[in-house]
């Protein structure tokens, strides 16, 4: 029941991981405009995301583009479309290995076998939390960096978005996840106590038992 329970625990966690994976990909608020010396009172918002970017005005109205080309982004943003699309991948192709071996399907009959496939899909949903967080860290960096650099222009500094945040939570829910997965141990073949038995008694030659058996 234990390792049942923490199967069940690690899947919603992972599952729950890769939704925000999937949602931190598709937003477009990865950097925001920073609003610092002669942006401090401004009429827009620029947001900068993985596929599109968007302008916010004061007046609640949006307005967003699509990039035109891939080969134009900078690296960064290069990066964090493909890593985020490998791990929302993984976690799909991780969702279905761990059904496969869950103690409540029938997909595999031998226990030991069916621990050892959970103990797979952890590993996959743990790989996929690494391929997200390497783009997040990558890109926080480089805003940072740029935030603090003096020879970038007040207009083009940016800040941290709400998706980098959703990324990192995601991050960290398929690590857990994962790794209570991994915990998954097989069952024993062994149902528990081992019983032995005492070699049977036999008699002497005149018919009598031998003096031995009840020493």
């Amino acid at each position: 029941m234990v390792s049942a329970g923490l199967e069940i625990l690690g899947l919603s966690l992972c599952v729950v991981g890769s939704l925000l994976v999937m949602v931190a990909c598709g937003l477009p608020m990865w950097k925001v405009t920073a609003f610092i010396e002669a942006n401090i009172v401004v009429a827009q918002t620029i947001w900068d995301g993985l596929w599109m970017s968007c302008v916010v005005q004061s007046t609640g109205q949006m307005q967003c583009k699509v990039h035109d080309s891939v080969l134009a982004l900078s690296h960064d943003l290069q990066a964090a479309r493909a890593l985020t699309i490998i791990s929302s991948v993984l976690g799909v192709l991780g969702l279905m290995v761990v059904i496969a071996g869950a103690q409540c399907t029938n997909c595999i009959r031998a226990e030991y076998v069916k621990a050892r496939v959970v103990n797979a899909g952890g590993i996959i949903y743990i790989i996929s939390g690494l391929f997200v967080l390497v783009p997040l860290c990558w890109m926080a960096n480089n805003i940072i960096s740029d935030f603090y650099n003096p020879q970038v222009p007040s207009s083009k500094k940016r800040e941290i978005g709400a998706a980098l945040y959703i990324g990192w939570a995601a991050t960290a829910l398929l690590l857990i996840g994962g790794t209570l997965l991994c915990c998954s141990c097989p069952a024993s073949g062994n149902s528990g106590y081992s019983v032995k038995y005492a070699p049977t008694k036999r008699a002497s030659q005149n018919g009598d038992y031998d003096k031995r058996n009840y020493v």
